[in-house]
């Protein structure tokens, strides 16, 4: 039965609003509730895939423009959307297609640019693509694009030459020399073929890297043998990562996108801060040497990426699956020192962890290190082990670890610490890792309390209880209200563990307990850095978050917590933990330090892959600390880098028209008041109240500008209001007559006349009068 209009009216109307403020799940959650009612509507269908593809869910969001392409088989938009989108995927043949027809679908509509756009990609993809070669010939003649056609028609001559059809190949380079007898490259074209050699090649156009080594990526990943799991062991699994976000960087470089370019991956990744303009030089040399590397890995010649890899290196790109990728493959060649030095820079990244961790495992045991190697393994184990069990006990799970990693730091039988090593590969390095670690789990004995077991009591039946236990003692004096007590019990199991920082962790909460503060931030900022320099990024972070709950204006703690989250990749928390950083400055009246502080908070965002939210937000933060210090130079500044990501921020524009008349600059004023008035135009809709109140707002604060009076007045003409317009315009006459301003006024009172209201030749006579003065 049909669905509701009211309730899919409201629901669309709920995810519009959630989409202009960029709120995507919650649109994603309104357009779905939306189709509900009517699940064929193709604006909800649109819709729907676009917060999907913001939210970064392609997959998803293909499947929806796809069902979009089918039901409307005339419109070529959802069929643009499916070419971009399995370009992004490496689905090569499926973005040819879907471009093609789009292509073909824009020129019935008359579209030609869009037409030649979509058929453009198809050839950056398939530059042996003879229709799309064909078509963009015949419609750049058509259009008077002489050159290019010619280079079309010879493209087209050279892929039908070697189809082995040289007669119809001369017909086409004939045909280029036709349309521009001058043509050198023509006449070239036209010689081989009289000696019998092949024309060249058709090359591939800017934009084609990225897609192709994205197709190259997707080759080399097996497919999986479950839904729950990806079929790869984790080193090929962290593998597999690091060649998508690489191939992705690359993607971004060749997209030109206005969203891409807000937010460049490779640019924001290359070392320095300074524009794209003054990197172009190192990012073309990053973008070949990662271009050739995945090309290698793909034909499988892993010394030869491995040189490219370290080239893109050695021009400033410096990323963890870029280490990881180099630390793999060097290990593969029996590089081990080099390998091992590359591993350590991957090893705090979540992404990478896992996989890092085995590979230093491995590559210490072939170096017969191992106590080293086994510390490794068993890091590896508390890894993968923290995934088996609900979230809230993973932090419970790791912790049981750490007297158990003590104990085999001590371990000085190689026979122990080989097993140690073997068990843990032979569980981990295979295919169904997290199927058999669940497995394991599920066949341990229950336990009677809260606390849970780890996989290494059974895996390699430790002896590492004692300690356990006396944490346990230790809370219940604490709960007792025995603090002394409590102590005394920590003190004694310290002497025995004394690196186990759980138990170092608990007694600073007991230090937090007996009020003496000072001491208990001291106790969590010691234990953050070891677990900092043991790679435990998520353990030292929440120590720091402590230290921070305790002393709020503690600098030193917040910027070592924001290190620590950008190093796991946690870059949303990192900017919000530098906004925090920087309100503390602004409280006390440090605003350089403030805006340095929001300085890199931006730089983190535009390196990252934050929310783009966060720019103009950011932004707008710096212009307020700007306005606090009267630098309104640096504040407008600031003000047309909001606008130019946010032309819909109302607060900028304000600012933009408001800082321009306090540094007398009144035509720059009036030029951004235009340019806006002139976005909300072109936004579609009726726009003219906006405008009227925008304008109003600004004659409030600056009542003594003419020309914002004679704005409001235009403004108000366009929206059909010419009573108001006249009125407006009238007294701003008279009191331009009062000031002695004869030309104001005349200027006032023509604008009246053009408007042809009903009383315009009593304005004409006032001309006059005005003249005649």
């Amino acid at each position: 039965m049909p669905g509701r209009e009211d309730i899919f009216q409201k629901a669309m109307n709920d995810g519009h609003s959630a989409a202009w403020d960029r709120e995507w799940d919650n649109a994603c959650v309104a357009y779905r509730r939306a189709l509900e009612e009517f699940p064929d509507h193709p604006k909800a269908l649109n819709s729907l895939g676009l917060a999907l593809y913001q939210l970064g869910k392609i997959e998803e969001a293909l499947q929806v423009y796809s069902t979009v392409a089918k039901q409307s088989t005339d419109d070529p938009v959802p069929m643009e959307k499916v070419a971009q989108l399995s370009e992004r995927l490496g689905d090569l043949r499926g973005a040819v297609d879907a471009a093609m027809r789009a292509g073909d679908l824009f020129f019935k509509q008359r579209d030609t640019d869009k037409a030649l756009e979509n058929w453009v990609r198809v050839t950056n993809l398939n530059p042996e693509h003879p229709i799309a070669h064909s078509r963009l010939a015949q419609v750049h003649e058509r259009l008077g694009h002489i050159q290019q056609a010619v280079m079309e028609y010879l493209a087209v001559a050279s892929i039908i030459q070697r189809a082995g059809n040289a007669e119809k190949s001369k017909e086409m380079v004939d045909k280029a020399l036709s349309i521009m007898p001058n043509s050198l490259e023509a006449k070239q074209a036209q010689t081989l073929l009289n000696t019998g050699q092949l024309l060249p090649k058709p090359m591939r156009g800017k934009g084609g890297t990225g897609p192709i080594r994205m197709a190259q990526v997707k080759e080399l990943q097996q497919p999986g043998d479950s839904k729950s799991a990806s079929g790869l062991d984790p080193v090929a699994e962290a593998r597999q990562k690091a060649l998508t976000q690489l191939a992705e960087l690359l993607f971004e470089y060749s997209d030109d996108s206005p969203a891409t370019q807000e937010r460049r991956g490779l640019a924001a990744i290359m070392k320095g801060t300074g524009q794209i303009s003054l990197q172009q030089a190192e990012q073309t040399k990053v973008v070949l040497h990662l271009s050739q590397a995945i090309d290698a890995q793909s034909k499988g010649s892993e010394t030869q990426a491995a040189e490219e890899f370290e080239g893109a290196l050695e021009a400033g790109f410096k990323h963890p699956s870029l280490y990881y990728m180099i630390g793999l493959l060097r290990f593969k060649g029996e590089r081990l020192e080099s390998a091992q030095r590359f591993l350590q820079n991957a090893v705090k990244h979540n992404d990478y962890a896992l996989g890092t961790r085995l590979l230093l495992g491995q590559l210490l045991a072939k170096k017969f290190h191992f106590p080293e190697a086994a510390l490794e393994y068993l890091e590896a184990l508390k890894l993968a082990d923290s995934i088996t069990v609900p979230v809230e006990k993973a932090d419970e799970i790791r912790q049981q670890y750490e007297p158990l990693i003590e104990s085999h730091q001590n371990q000085k039988d190689e026979t122990i610490l080989r097993k140690v090593c073997e068990n843990i590969k032979s569980l981990l390095m295979r295919p169904d890792w997290r199927e058999q670690l669940h497995k394991t789990r599920d066949q341990m004995p229950k336990q009677d309390g809260e606390m849970l077991a780890t996989l290494a009591d059974v895996i390699l039946q430790a002896q590492s209880s004692s300690v356990i236990e006396s944490m346990n003692r230790i809370n219940q004096f604490a709960r007792m209200g025995a603090l002394r007590s409590a102590m005394d019990e920590a003190y004694y199991a310290v002497q025995y563990a004394p690196t186990y920082l759980p138990l170092h962790t608990l007694m600073g909460d007991l230090l937090v307990q007996e009020d003496r503060t000072a001491d208990a931030i001291a106790k969590f900022s010691v234990i953050a850095h070891s677990y900092s320099v043991r790679g435990e990024v998520v353990q030292a972070s929440k120590l720091l978050r402590r230290v921070i709950q305790l002393s709020p204006i503690d600098t030193g703690a917040r910027n070592r917590l924001i290190d620590q989250l950008i190093a796991r990749g946690q870059i949303d928390d990192a900017i919000q933990e530098y906004l925090e950083l920087a309100a503390i400055y602004n409280r006390l009246a440090e605003l350089d330090m403030a805006r340095k502080t929001f300085t890199r908070a931006l730089r983190v965002a535009q390196q990252g892959k934050a929310h783009r939210e966060w720019n103009t937000h950011i932004l707008q933060r710096m212009a307020d600390i700007d306005l606090q210090r009267l630098d309104w130079k640096q504040a407008l500044r600031v003000y047309e880098q909001i606008r130019t990501l946010a032309p819909d921020d109302e607060t900028a524009r304000k600012q933009l028209v408001e800082l321009n008349l306090r540094m007398a600059q009144t035509d720059k004023a009036m030029s951004e008041l235009e340019n806006y008035t002139s976005h909300l135009d072109s936004q579609g809709g009726n726009n003219d109240d906006t405008a009227v109140i925008f304008i109003e707002d600004l004659i409030r604060d600056h009542d003594d500008e003419p020309l914002l009076k004679r704005a409001l007045a235009a403004r108000l003409h366009h929206a059909g209001r010419v009573d108001e317009a006249v009125n407006v315009l009238d007294a701003l006459a008279e009191d331009l007559v009062k000031q002695g301003d004869k030309q104001g006024a005349f200027e006032a009172v023509n604008q009246i006349v053009l408007m042809n209201p009903p009383r315009v030749d009593e304005y004409r006579q006032m001309l006059n009068q005005l003249q005649t003065r």
